[in-house]
Parts: structure tokens; sequence; C-alpha cells
């Protein structure tokens, strides 16, 4: 617990994430949400940070320039992540697990796909690993090009604004809210990686009856 717990202060200081700059930050939310190594990125609460950090000052861009380029970096990394699983195909399904990838997680957005449909673009966006592997399996299944660009600003917009001006806004009014941000990351965790966990369990149980 003591080692998590470090991990957690390590995710959350502002040298080690934020201080990386400005377009680091752009790099992070474009990598999660459209290459599939990206899973393990801190999405959620790196948005939070972001705007929390631009309502004191520690970044130099004004709120609507930083919305605005993570909007158009998560919409950016859907296309890449949808047009990997348009070329790539099924053949995804069999390849190997690795450290960059874990098969299960394709089974994952599969799972979620399958039980909201196209609208998953959208809610995955608020779901560790579904918000990487959403666009992927949507090129797999090939979705209408048109239908997905439509869902994938929408999903990026909801996401984008929803964490990101919830740090501004909350760092406006609380700004001591930056002395207790390992207990406000910890809970984002917690809230977004409980349907997650869920979701892991019916698609490893439903595998589980298959084989039987």
């Amino acid at each position: 617990m003591h080692n998590f717990w470090e991990y957690i202060q390590y995710l959350i200081n502002a040298q080690s994430i934020i201080g990386l700059g400005f377009y680091a930050l752009l790099i992070v939310v474009f990598a999660e949400t459209g290459l599939f190594f990206g899973f393990f990125l801190p999405g959620d609460y790196l948005l939070f940070m972001s705007g929390l950090f631009c309502s004191t000052g520690t970044i130099q861009q004004s709120i609507y320039l930083l919305i605005g380029s993570l909007i158009i970096a998560g919409v950016l990394g859907n296309y890449v992540g949808y047009w990997f699983g348009y070329r790539t195909g099924n053949k995804l399904f069999n390849k190997p697990n690795s450290f960059f990838f874990k098969k299960q997680y394709v089974e994952l957005a599969k799972e979620f796909y399958a039980k909201h449909g196209a609208s998953a673009l959208v809610l995955g966006r608020f779901f560790p690993i579904i918000r990487t592997f959403a666009p992927i399996f949507a090129g797999i299944v090939k979705v209408d090009i048109k239908k997905f660009s439509l869902y994938n600003f929408i999903g990026s917009i909801a996401w984008v604004c929803t964490f990101t001006l919830s740090g501004y806004f909350l760092g406006q009014r609380f700004p001591e809210l930056k002395n207790y941000l390992e207990y406000i990351i910890l809970g984002l965790i917690v809230i977004t990686s409980v349907p997650l966990v869920i979701t892991f369990f019916r698609v490893k149980l439903h595998t589980t009856e298959n084989i039987e």
C-alpha cells in the first residue's frame, strides 16, 4: 500500500506531469485516446490537473486554448485508433499478449460496445482502457466514418470539458485544493475504475462459460 501511495504521489506531482510542458500534455492525451499502448496513461486526472493548474497560473495558456487544444488532441487520437483498428481488423484479437498489449482489453471494449452501441465512443471516454480501445474496436467493425466522427467530437468535447473545467473552477474557488491532490486523484481513480472492473469480470465470466 505504501508503494501504491508513492506511485499516486509521483503521478500527481506537478513537476513530473504538468511540468513537462503544454505540448507534452497534448501528446499524453493523444496517445491515450489513439495508441493501443497508451491505456496506462493518466488521462482523467491529468485533464483535471491541467484545469486546476491553469487556474493557478502554473500553466500559462488560457483556459480556452487549453481546452481547445485538448479536444483536438482527443479527436485526432481517436481517428488514429479507428484507422489502426480498421487496418488490422480481427487480427488484433489473435495478437499475443505483451507488456504493451493485452487481448482482454480489446474484449472489454467489445463488451462495452456491444452494450452501448456507437454511444460507447462517448461514454467510453470516461473510463480508463475503454477510452483507448473503443475507437480501435469501432475501426475493427468498420463503423461508418461520418457516424464515428460525430461521436468522436461529442465524446472529446464532453470528456475534456467535464474534467478540465471541473479542475479549473474548483481551483478558482478553492485554491488550497492543490495541497490535497492525492485524495482527489484517488477518488477519480476509484469512480472511473468501478464500472471497468465490473465489465472485466463479466467478460471473464462469459469467456469461462463458453469454454465450459
